[in-house]
């Protein structure tokens, strides 16, 4: 048997391959031996016919692609690079990526190529909750792992769905429900999470700052506050405690949507219970206003004292296999290296590190501004990887565009059949999960060995031989001269020396290690209540709902939320192409509450359209009683999503707001319409 990693979503499950089939390790600790449904298919979309498998080359997105050699295509990369300026050069990176993969991009983009304008598809789910994790506790660091679950009297699920979107972390929570652990679910839909809740909470869509103020204000009311940890280790409690107690209670409750009564449940819930963990993902961080709300719920448990302790604090819920790792290497526009931010000290030491001179001194964009800046044809050359940046991004006709207007767009990838391939100019083929080795690390931390399952296709290559080759052709090829992930993975360890404290511990694991178990970083940083903050203490925010998304109206009446479905992942690259995935539900539908539907005399499984100021796209009706009235689901396997949503920004993370687009609902009449 060899073991491995899954590399699905951010719970990371230990498996073991025996030729034949994959099936959950037993001793792994994340997941001790369970397996979800597309974790055990993962080796069929390695054999699935909608691979890459050749390089290919046009000069114009209007040409059909030629066959050429790596050769040609690498010298190609590497003198429109030479050419030119790297502020007009960009990369776009992915979770999908092993650390390894990560680290050399990095590297290369920002080290010796010297652009800023490194970024990765985490900017879309993860960004939010990194900034918060900075500004509350001076770094971006999860405290609480999935085994404290079993340690925690009470659950609080807000702005997610792990039912659906991490299989086997909410068939524990199930398991350790019938030990007494208590569930409360936050959420506009009554998710399949929500349906195995103690108490279920249906908040209008946009009102989660609201909610957590007035929790907040409860407590300071109901001296429920615990005021040795928040005056020994917070900073501006006084002041927050003076801003809070000046909002309007009644306003507040209003504007959830919530009975007082179902408050008054959730608060006494709260106060009975010892030990808390709450669990949030996309539905907080994918908002205009994601950080604050980070900040909200974040609040709550300084106020009450419930973290720094077994079985009690947030629990940011990472949505894929890497995210973690990418953002350990510094796989972020305002990141540097190693969870180095950009100033001159950090610079001066990333570049003695890596012996060069050209690091960049400040953030570069983020994904939406490197179109946003591609729109002003100030980007010439973007490489993409693993990732699919025409589906995934916001806006897409704008995201079209902008492509459009980039003279050199390199795609690697593994697969043939993305959105975005329509509009590169060279794909390059790449080795994906299974036929690759490196290390990931899953949501809380913890750093697994990824093995190489079965033979690599015969012209792929690894991503960091792809980024190693450009180097080296580049003229840095003394920098980048290595012959497996184990030289690239020690050269990583050593930088991690650099980070701030030395939490980023990495250093005392190694590939022998981590092939016969996991390792998990920064264990205990905050047991002493001491953060990494100037002073030491961590960081209170006041923050209002400042009602920034975009807003219904009489032509737009109604609100879309976006989210994962179980049995797939993302676009269904990969997962749409597994018969044992797709033969139990249609995976094209839009949820809509029975009361609209019947206003709108739309039956369950009639074609309808949706369409916002940017788009449309053409759906089946999923008439439910499980969503709140003037709110629609759609799954975001749907690749036609993002033509519906909107482009806004939080301003601090720069992710997008994916779930508060202004949307209309109609059924189609004609048969004009058809359905990709």
């Amino acid at each position: 048997m060899i073991k491995s990693v899954c590399g699905y979503c951010g719970v990371g499950c230990g498996i073991e391959f025996d030729e034949l089939k994959l099936v959950g390790d037993l001793a792994y600790p994340t997941n001790e031996g369970l397996i979800c449904a597309k974790g055990a298919s993962e080796l069929q979309s390695v054999l699935t016919a909608t691979r890459l498998l050749r390089v290919k080359s046009r000069d114009n997105i209007d040409e059909e692609y030629k066959e050429i050699g790596w050769d040609e295509a690498i010298e190609k990369i590497a003198i429109k690079i030479s050419q030119t300026n790297p502020k007009n050069i960009a990369f776009y990176l992915s979770g999908q990526l092993m650390t390894e993969d990560y680290y050399i991009a990095n590297k290369l983009a920002k080290g010796f190529i010297g652009t800023n304008h490194l970024d990765t598809n985490s900017r879309t789910c993860m960004a939010s909750a990194v900034v918060a994790h900075k500004k509350v506790f001076g770094v971006d660091y999860v405290p609480v792992r999935m085994d404290d679950l079993k340690e925690s009297d009470l659950l609080i699920l807000v702005g997610a769905n792990p039912a659906e979107a991490h299989v086997v972390l909410f068939n524990k929570i199930k398991k350790l429900k019938k030990q007494g652990l208590k569930l409360i679910v936050i959420d506009p839909r009554l998710t399949e999470s929500a349906k195995y809740a103690d108490l279920y909470l249906p908040i209008k869509v946009g009102a989660d700052i609201d909610f957590l103020n007035l929790v907040a204000i409860r407590l300071i009311e109901d001296n429920k506050i615990d005021e040795e940890f928040v005056y020994n280790h917070c900073n501006d409690y006084d002041a927050l405690k003076k801003q809070l107690l000046k909002l309007p209670k009644t306003k507040l409750l209003k504007r959830t949507g919530l009975s007082k009564e179902l408050f008054e449940e959730f608060i006494q819930m709260f106060y009975e219970n010892e030990n808390i963990i709450s669990a949030w993902t996309m539905g907080l961080n994918q908002s205009s206003q994601g950080t604050d709300k980070n900040f909200a719920l974040i609040n709550l448990h300084l106020l009450s004292g419930k973290i720094c302790k077994k079985g009690n604090g947030p629990f940011s819920l990472t949505g894929q296999p890497n995210a973690m790792g990418g953002r350990e290497v510094g796989g972020l526009a305002t990141m540097l290296a190693v969870h180095l931010d950009y100033n001159e000290e950090n610079v001066a030491k990333v570049n003695e590190f890596w012996n060069t001179t050209n690091t960049p001194t400040s953030n570069g964009l983020t994904a939406v501004e490197i179109f946003e800046e591609a729109l002003k044809e100030n980007i010439e050359v973007l490489i993409i990887c693993h990732t699919d940046p025409i589906y995934h991004l916001p806006n897409r006709k704008k995201m079209e565009k902008a492509i459009s207007k980039i003279g050199l767009v390199i795609e690697i990838n593994a697969y043939e059949n993305s959105e975005t391939a329509a509009f590169a100019h060279i794909r390059l083929p790449a080795s994906p999960w299974g036929e690759k080795e490196g290390t990931q690390t899953n949501l809380d931390r913890t750093i697994t060995k990824q093995e190489r399952l079965t033979r690599r296709s015969i012209d792929c290559k690894d991503d960091w031989e792809i980024f190693a080759s450009i180097a080296q052709k580049l003229g840095y090829g003394d920098k980048f001269n290595y012959s497996c992930p184990e030289d690239i993975f020690k050269e990583y360890q050593k930088m991690c020396y650099l980070s701030k404290d030395a939490h980023l511990d990495i250093y005392k694991t190694s590939y022998a290690e981590l092939r016969t178990k996991p390792f998990i970083w920064g264990k205990g940083l905050f047991d002493k209540k001491e953060f990494l903050t100037p002073n030491k203490k961590a960081n209170l925010f006041f923050v209002t709902n400042k009602l920034l998304s975009e807003k219904t109206n009489k032509i737009y009446p109604f609100t879309l939320l976006t989210g994962r479905t179980r049995d797939q992942w993302h676009s269904g690259t990969k997962t749409g192409f597994v018969d044992s995935l797709n033969k139990f539900k249609k995976h094209n539908f839009v949820e809509i509450n029975s009361d609209d539907a019947k206003e709108l005399e739309i039956k369950d499984g009639e074609k309808v359209i949706i369409q916002s100021q940017r788009g449309e796209l053409v759906s089946f009706a999923k008439i439910v009683d499980t969503i709140l009235p003037k709110t629609i689901f759609i799954p975001i396997t749907n690749r036609e999503i993002n033509f519906l949503t909107d482009d806004l920004l939080d301003p601090l993370s720069k992710e997008p707001d994916y779930n508060h687009s202004a949307v209309k609902i109609k059924k189609v009449y004609s048969t004009n319409y058809e359905i990709k």
